[in-house]
């Protein structure tokens, strides 16, 4: 018809992006996908962790009853306990048969750290050597933390947790690593860094759960533990010379002594280039 524009088709360009991705013009090969719909259980563990993390919900305090969920949160019994079973595998709370009360709340704590570093070394991601190269150098700047900040309180506390490791030397392996856990946890706490004292307490539980078995059963046991009460002793004495230097070394030089040995050749090697290039530094 006169006046009316004439229609053309229109063609297809079959190189354009395709439908579930998007591309950003000059970014190269950046795409997206289709965004995941959230589950009503994954809301419920945001509200609870987000709780938690403000304060709002403390350790010892109880969560509202499987009922009462359902009710606030208006889901399904099952929504309710996938939430909780999310939970509890984070280590955020800890439910009791038979309690009358909801989930007790742990609060923050290093246990989900815990099982992702036993996942990595349970897929062979992280080594023992690694572990001892990384405990190098966090108790080594613990100590020297501790021996510049250390209080008459903390000295004292780490005084008794070293006359536990050696009354518990009698007793066995397992007895004398309790105490050893806590001298070396009064260091962490005395240098001041939560970071420190959160690590130390994941990486050390770790290693010795890689360790205590060959420790435990062999026949040097005892003088092992004897060497290790020896060491802790001269950590101590630094610390409350307030030698902040020599703290840091003694932890390096006793850590490569006590693990060294259970490593094979080619670990030692690169655990005392480390001790040795601190060394120099």
């Amino acid at each position: 018809m006169r006046g009316q524009a004439r229609s053309h088709p229109q063609r297809i360009d079959d190189s354009g992006p395709k439908p579930g991705s998007a591309t950003l013009e000059g970014h190269g090969d950046v795409s997206f996908r289709p965004i995941r719909p959230v589950r009503s259980y994954e809301r419920i563990v945001e509200q609870i962790e987000e709780a938690i993390v403000e304060g709002r919900l403390r350790d010892g305090d109880f969560l509202p009853s499987e009922r009462e969920m359902m009710s606030q949160f208006s889901v399904s019994r099952s929504t309710v306990r996938e939430a909780m079973r999310v939970l509890e595998s984070s280590g955020l709370v800890r439910s009791r048969p038979g309690n009358p009360n909801g989930a007790e709340v742990l609060g923050l704590s290093t246990v989900a750290l815990r099982k992702t570093v036993d996942r990595l070394v349970m897929g062979r991601r992280v080594r023992l050597v690694d572990l001892i190269h990384f405990r190098m150098l966090m108790e080594s700047s613990a100590n020297m933390l501790a021996a510049r900040l250390r209080t008459h309180e903390d000295l004292v506390a780490m005084e008794t947790a070293l006359e536990e490791m050696r009354a518990a030397m009698p007793r066995g392996y397992e007895a004398f690593s309790a105490a050893d856990v806590r001298f070396h946890a009064l260091v962490a706490q005395a240098s001041g860094n939560a970071l420190i004292q959160m690590f130390n307490e994941v990486v050390h539980d770790v290693v010795l759960g890689m360790i205590a078995s060959k420790i435990a059963g062999s026949q040097e046991g005892t003088s092992t533990m004897e060497l290790s009460l020896l060491h802790h002793a001269d950590v101590l004495e630094a610390i409350r010379a307030k030698d902040a230097p020599r703290a840091g070394r003694i932890a390096r030089e006793n850590l490569f002594e006590y693990y060294g040995v259970l490593l094979p050749p080619e670990d030692r090697t690169a655990v005392r280039l480390l001790l040795d290039a601190q060394a120099l530094g």
